[in-house]
């Protein structure tokens, strides 16, 4: 018996992928018919559940490692369904007592995004755990589908593990709502660098504003 051994020039090296990089080749394809079948399906299953559901392990797992999870004690995924479309301004029958400016009720829009709204949820509901990060699972005609990654402060293999403790100082606490997550900084405009970011350096346009136009002058005493 005689075994053959193929061997090819460096040039033809043949690159094998990784599990998780299958995975995201798989979800890239939104609309292939293995997606849209299994999105469709979820979406039903999402639909009859709560708003906010803890589940076992996350949907896209390398999606989730890719954000921070490790699948170890102390880790927390929720799924977070928000509702879609703008925000309708909150006033009885639409009657704006005001100048005709300000009359606007159907059209306007949230200022941070859905996905922040999903965490803010999330942080709400669990308020003992802390929020690391978060990402779009499904949506249909109606809702939108986030899982959000959390994780809790109190447990021992987090507060002993030096790659995630630094969440467990108190100045972390919700910091969902304050736009510190990763969807939270996106809907401040943060996530540009260089010459690109200047009309926001110092956290906002604001800020910057601020800066550049209050004259400081040094106390002596």
């Amino acid at each position: 018996r005689t075994d053959y051994c193929l061997r090819l020039p460096n040039h033809l090296t043949l690159h094998t992928m990784g599990c998780y990089k299958y995975m995201e080749e798989v979800w890239r394809k939104k609309q292939s018919d293995v997606l849209r079948f299994l999105m469709r399906v979820r979406a039903w299953e999402y639909r009859q559940g709560n708003k906010l559901t803890r589940i076992s392990k996350p949907t896209r797992t390398d999606k989730a490692h890719r954000l921070g999870y490790k699948a170890k004690q102390g880790y927390v995924i929720v799924r977070s369904a928000v509702r879609r479309g703008g925000r309708k301004r909150q006033n009885p029958r639409g009657a704006v007592l005001g100048k005709p400016k300000h009359q606007g009720i159907n059209h306007l829009k949230f200022e941070r995004n859905l996905q922040s709204v999903a965490e803010e949820k999330c942080g709400r509901k669990f308020s003992n755990l802390r929020v690391l990060n978060s990402y779009w699972v499904n949506q249909d005609a109606t809702m939108k589908y986030y899982e959000v990654i959390c994780v809790d402060p109190s447990h021992q293999k987090i507060r002993n593990d030096p790659r995630i403790n630094w969440i467990v100082a108190p100045v972390h606490k919700h910091r969902e709502m304050r736009g510190l997550t990763s969807a939270g900084r996106k809907s401040r405009g943060l996530r540009k660098k260089g010459h690109r970011a200047n009309g926001i350096k110092g956290g906002s346009y604001r800020a910057a504003w601020l800066r550049r136009n209050v004259l400081r002058l040094k106390r002596y005493h």
